[in-house]
């Protein structure tokens, strides 16, 4: 297969998740008005000051976003399948990120074919885990919950709840302690806070807020 095969072999792959092969140039177009759509979403809800409506423009995306969870700006959600992105209640995903739901070589039709075949994934964070700031998730990973995925990391494999990992690719460097009182708390607050021992990444243990105000 050529390199314009392959790009043309993507191209009918989405239209059968949406439903639109067979239906000729008119399929096309409805394909590409769909993508065109999701990527003004996309963009307006990088830049989007209140944190509210950066959420509410992901979710008319496809994105499945649970209760009081916090996206810094430019959070880049997967422009393919944004419908394979879950981000669960109370998680936090900080400023530059990207969280990935497919893998694809694009033209390359070699690559593909013999090294890196393409991939789709659901990719998940779980409730109360905080991915902070410049950070990639890529397709297939689930984020544990209440666990740090710490500034710049490449996390290619699932992250173990209640861990802290960093690194490219990441990797786990601490434990958190599980408190037995913070699912009740998180219940009745709303706005539960846990102690993160973060000395690996510079800085001393931070108190942290879910959900709510700024985050890096």
């Amino acid at each position: 297969m050529d390199d314009e095969g392959a790009t043309k072999k993507d191209r009918e792959a989405l239209m059968g998740v949406y439903g639109y092969r067979n239906k000729g140039v008119l399929g096309v177009i409805r394909l590409y008005c769909r993508q065109t759509y999701s990527l003004m979403l996309n963009q307006l809800a990088r830049m989007a000051p209140p944190p509210g409506l950066r959420v509410a423009l992901q979710r008319a995306r496809g994105v499945k976003i649970g209760k009081h969870v916090y996206l810094g700006f430019d959070v880049e959600i997967d422009h393919i399948r944004p419908d394979l992105v879950t981000i669960e209640d109370y998680a936090t995903v900080g400023q530059h990120v990207m969280v990935f739901s497919h893998r694809n070589a694009g033209s390359s039709a070699e690559i593909k074919e013999k090294y890196f075949p393409s991939f789709v994934a659901p990719t998940t964070i779980k409730r109360g885990a905080w991915v902070t700031a410049g950070s990639m998730i890529l397709a297939g990973v689930t984020v544990g919950e209440v666990s740090v995925v710490g500034a710049g990391s490449v996390v290619k494999k699932d992250v173990e709840p209640y861990t802290v990992v960093v690194g490219n690719p990441a990797r786990m460097v601490r434990r958190l302690e599980r408190e037995t009182d913070t699912r009740g708390s998180l219940e009745r607050s709303g706005r539960p806070t846990r102690r993160v021992g973060y000395e690996q990444l510079g800085h001393k243990g931070v108190e942290v807020e879910d959900g709510r105000g700024g985050a890096q």
